[in-house]
């Protein structure tokens, strides 16, 4: 019998939860504040908690993050009256499985516990099988890869819009198919977009369709691509490649779930959960008023980062042993092994074009190799260096703040001292994360929209 932990400091929900999941054949214990849950806790085992964000003392958010400290693996689902997108973001990236606004429906509730239980299990199951080589067709083991295998079972049976952020090759869409893999919609259609390859003068045709005779060429009706996406999931790739035109129609049907054809005044309602990518830096795509501020937070309610693959090193061998045997087969060949040396070459190499560069090498290695074991004159890799990498783990001490004396440090006074002191934080979380201003704003603790203020108040380049 699963073990549920409930926290709300107000009593009929506390009790309505109690009934409600002890129907449901759950073990419940309550809490009224997040002090006394933390030391249930610490004391018992527990399966899941729901807490509720706004409590007297340390509150929801707080406990969130000592709860993930003590032991990662307990999914929590949070709820409350009053919903913000900066509670929601910081919820799910802190670790919460769920966020759910009261008043919630009962059956929305169970289905929820019922993912994060299940989504629980399959991962303890596989950590005790030793099994994290691969997840939905992903491959990789190394903690970054873990942690973004976590993300997706957490996020997925959650109708938010999703924006993962990642260098081209990092396998952005393997991540969206996966969410929708492991969604409530699984079974509905699954379309991806790629919003470069489409040209401008037939994208928006493309994604909302137009009518007959609304252009010339336009011989007959069309339906759009978020039509035929219709009770399933759209893939955005490359969200940052839209005109102003395609962001204003697209925000449109992230908040009124409805659309026009092109040449058509038919009102159409659609109900289709958004998975945007993007390569580019869209915070400064914002600043130089090239993307819409409010679409960007539409569509980043919970953001996804996938690292790229000089970053996750361990996961080389891993992946290596997937291409050969793809290859392999595909090829008819018998290549079955890489050399050590060979290794080595691939472990150094940083990889500009990330998984799908280490792909093509493979491929490439496997067609030219005439033995059965890849040598490293096999191995093409490409004499360009990755620009931008984020700058090494530093030590930073008192010089930190350059103030060579005492008399220094008074003469300045607590305001500029703190200002200097500030801005060069800021400025080193930038360089530190390659001037990814989500990810500083993450590093430093704060707001995105705060790290932007500053960065303008500053002046920083």
């Amino acid at each position: 019998m699963p073990s549920l932990l409930v926290v709300d400091d107000e009593l009929s929900m506390r009790e309505f939860l109690k009934i409600l999941l002890e129907k449901e054949g759950y073990e419940v214990t309550t809490a009224s504040e997040a002090s006394s849950a933390l030391e249930l806790f610490k004391k018992d085992e527990f399966d899941l908690i729901i807490s509720d964000i706004k409590m007297p003392g340390i509150g929801g958010l707080s406990l969130l993050e000592k709860v993930k400290e003590i032991d990662s693996s307990v999914p929590v689902i949070m709820i409350t009256a009053y919903a913000s997108p900066e509670n929601a973001v910081f919820a799910m990236k802190s670790g919460a499985f769920d966020y759910i606004t009261k008043p919630f429906k009962v059956d929305e509730i169970i289905k929820i516990i019922k993912s994060a239980l299940s989504a629980s299990a399959l991962n303890k199951a596989n950590k005790e099988a030793g099994r994290i080589d691969s997840f939905q067709g992903i491959i990789g083991k190394s903690p970054e890869m873990v942690r973004i295998f976590d993300l997706i079972q957490r996020i997925a049976p959650s109708p938010a819009s999703i924006l993962i952020y990642g260098e081209s090759g990092t396998g952005k869409e393997l991540v969206a198919q996966a969410i929708h893999n492991l969604s409530g919609v699984a079974h509905k259609p699954f379309v991806p977009i790629t919003c470069s390859a489409i040209p401008e003068s037939l994208l928006e045709s493309e994604l909302f369709g137009h009518m007959k005779g609304s252009f010339t060429g336009a011989i007959s009706n069309k339906v759009g691509l978020f039509e035929l996406a219709d009770g399933g999931s759209v893939f955005l790739d490359e969200i940052g490649e839209l005109t102003p035109l395609i962001q204003t129609k697209l925000l449109r049907v992230l908040q009124e779930r409805e659309l026009k054809r092109v040449g058509g005044t038919e009102t159409i309602k659609v109900n289709v959960r958004i998975i945007a990518a993007t390569n580019r830096d869209l915070e400064d795509e914002i600043m130089a008023g090239r993307f819409r501020e409010d679409l960007f937070y539409r569509l980043a309610v919970v953001p996804l980062r996938v690292p790229p693959l000089r970053e996750r090193k361990g996961d080389v061998p891993l992946l290596v042993d997937h291409f050969l045997k793809k290859y392999s087969e595909k090829m008819a060949k018998e290549v079955q092994e890489i050399s050590s040396y060979a290794m080595k070459v691939l472990m150094e190499y940083d990889y500009p074009g990330n998984v799908r560069e280490l792909e093509n090498i493979i491929e490439r290695g496997v067609a030219l190799e005439s033995s059965n074991i890849i040598l490293p004159e096999s191995l093409t890799l490409s004499t360009y260096k990755k620009e931008g990498k984020p700058v090494a783990s530093e030590k930073v001490s008192d010089a930190f703040l350059s103030i060579e004396s005492e008399d220094e440090l008074y003469s300045q006074g607590l305001d500029t001292v703190m200002a200097n002191l500030e801005k060069k934080m800021l400025e080193h979380a930038l360089a530190k994360t390659a001037n990814s201003k989500i990810r500083a704003a993450e590093l430093l603790k704060i707001s995105f929209r705060s790290l932007r203020y500053k960065v303008q108040k500053y002046d920083i380049k």
